[in-house]
């Protein structure tokens, strides 16, 4: 996100005024931050936005409002729209990867061969090849003994640390299925590695495995139990159990305060507030001298005031935060996940669908509204339905496209010319917007019957489909641009939420230091904004 930057956060006291900034700014947009899009049509909630913005943009062509996100405006929209995307793209925090030997010189970021990278998308292996050449640098300069991969889902940060970097390392994860996926490839690449120290005639064929844990981390002292705990397990340790309770208990039985070992926390896209657990875990516990941290699902982040009053949340961190009072709620949370970079780069054929299904799905509310109020209490989901749609879609555009060249051959062969066609011409229009609602119309029954089924309803004998479509698509152009000032919002909040992790950081003194960097590059990761802390 290109623009002015107008603030820093290397102290304390820059971050806080940052924040300050950012709260500032976003206080006008509740409205927008707090929005449900679903309710667009039945809350009527354009009608809250700028007029002059609205009549503006709802001419616009996709392309356009796709670039809204990242803060980019056109010459001819107000200047108040203008300015508010200035002041936007001002208060983001810069996206652009950086030179990751710049900030740590003498790093060296090794590409993965085929054996480490096996099962990774081209985003996995770009993240792990450079988290994990990072996180192993800072596990050198501060001596770690250990690194523990938090929220290490398959293994692959953890696996490449062990095996490439030949760390010490424990692989915590919630889910089971993780934790034999990562044993399991640990053990086919161990093969291979034995295998080559064999043929090269190497005495010492031992591999470090990474060791792994399954258990649902609750509490900062639960990871620093299970982390001393797991770094003196000797060979594959695998905990497991239903009541984390009794887990945590279990592993602090063991747990004989051995103060010697030194470890650094790493996280690639710890959900949550897991993220929030190893900043937490890193300034409390002795032995955890370093912290890498690339937070994700903002939405599931438990709030202060919100989701748990009066307990240890995951939002707000740092005590300048909390003075402020502030509450952004799930809306908002959930909108600090948006990511202007996929925006951006989305065809204009894929961003059209996109605001269709918003539309179709806002309409859908009309409907339940309408006739199931009963159920419209309970806050239905119906999942994401935009997939067969989008094929349904594509398959009658391809057809109809088809019809069209059939039948203008058979016109030409039957010797129908000049003024014939030029009738047909003119009375095309009519006829086509007509099929064009005709279709709609069509794609939107489909929506709902598929909305109703999800939601184990049966459609009523009295359902008008057809009436709830015509009452909506007069605004359904205004939707698109509805969400893409909304989703210009999401970069600010994210921006927001982390510089609070950080400055929960910075006001622990001059013990540590802390800073933060966007390491990946946006458009393959846009969660790329890594937190780095090291106790000096």
């Amino acid at each position: 996100m290109a623009g002015t930057r107008k603030y820093s956060c290397k102290t304390a006291s820059q971050t806080l005024e940052w924040i300050d900034a950012i709260i500032h700014f976003i206080k006008p947009y509740a409205f927008l931050m707090n929005a449900h899009v679903v309710n667009f049509f039945t809350d009527r909630l354009w009608e809250a936005v700028d007029k002059e913005w609205m009549d503006c943009l709802r001419d616009e062509p996709v392309e356009n409002l796709l670039l809204i996100p990242c803060g980019e405006a056109q010459d001819h929209w107000p200047a108040s729209l203008k300015n508010f995307l200035h002041n936007l793209r001002s208060l983001v925090f810069p996206r652009e990867q950086v030179d990751s030997q710049k900030i740590f010189p003498g790093l060296t970021v090794a590409s993965l061969g085929s054996v480490l990278s096996q099962g990774m998308n081209v985003k996995k292996k770009h993240e792990v090849e450079i988290l994990s050449a990072i996180t192993s640098f800072i596990a050198k300069r501060v001596g770690a003994q250990a690194i523990v991969d938090v929220g290490a889902g398959q293994g692959y940060l953890a696996q490449v640390l062990s095996f490439q970097y030949q760390h010490s390392v424990v692989a915590i994860d919630a889910c089971s299925h993780h934790g034999s996926v990562t044993n399991a490839r640990a053990e086919r690449i161990k093969k291979h590695y034995a295998a080559q120290l064999r043929r090269s005639g190497s005495v010492n064929t031992s591999l470090l495995v990474p060791k792994t844990v399954t258990c649902r981390v609750l509490s900062t002292d639960m990871l620093k139990a299970l982390s001393d705990t797991l770094v003196h397990e000797d060979g594959q340790t695998n905990l497991t159990g239903e009541d984390s309770e009794e887990l945590c208990v279990k592993i602090d039985s063991s747990y004989d305060g051995r103060k010697e070992d030194s470890m650094v926390l790493a996280g690639l896209h710890a959900c949550g507030d897991l993220s929030v657990t190893m900043l937490k875990t890193f300034v409390e516990c002795v032995e955890v001298k370093a912290v890498v941290s690339i937070g994700c699902c903002y939405n599931l982040l438990s709030e202060e005031g919100v989701d748990n009053a009066g307990v240890q949340c995951g939002f707000p961190m740092s005590n300048g935060v909390k003075s402020e009072g502030l509450s952004l709620g799930k809306c908002a949370r959930d909108l600090a996940c948006q990511s202007a970079e996929r925006w951006r780069s989305l065809e204009r054929d894929d961003a059209s669908h996109n605001f269709e299904l918003h539309l179709f799905r806002a309409a859908f509310q009309m409907v339940l509204s309408k006739y199931y109020p009963e159920t419209l209490k309970t806050s239905p989901s119906i999942g994401r339905q935009g997939k067969a749609l989008r094929r349904q879609q594509r398959r009658r555009t391809l057809e109809s496209s088809v019809n069209s060249s059939v039948q203008l051959q058979r016109d030409c062969e039957v010797g129908k010319s000049g003024p014939v066609l030029a009738k047909r011409a003119g009375q095309g229009g009519a006829r086509c917007e007509d099929t064009l609602f005709s279709d709609k119309c069509l794609d939107f029954e489909k929506f709902n019957l598929s909305g109703l089924h999800r939601l184990g309803l049966e459609p009523l004998q009295d359902i008008n489909f057809h009436s709830i479509w015509r009452e909506t698509e007069p605004f359904a152009e205004l939707i698109g641009p509805y969400w893409s000032l909304r989703a210009g919002l999401g970069a600010v909040l994210e921006t927001l939420i982390l510089l609070d992790r950080l400055l929960f950081l910075q006001e622990k003194g001059s013990s540590l230091e802390a800073f933060m960097l966007p390491a990946f590059d946006p458009s393959l990761s846009p969660r790329n904004l890594a937190i780095v802390a090291v106790k000096i």
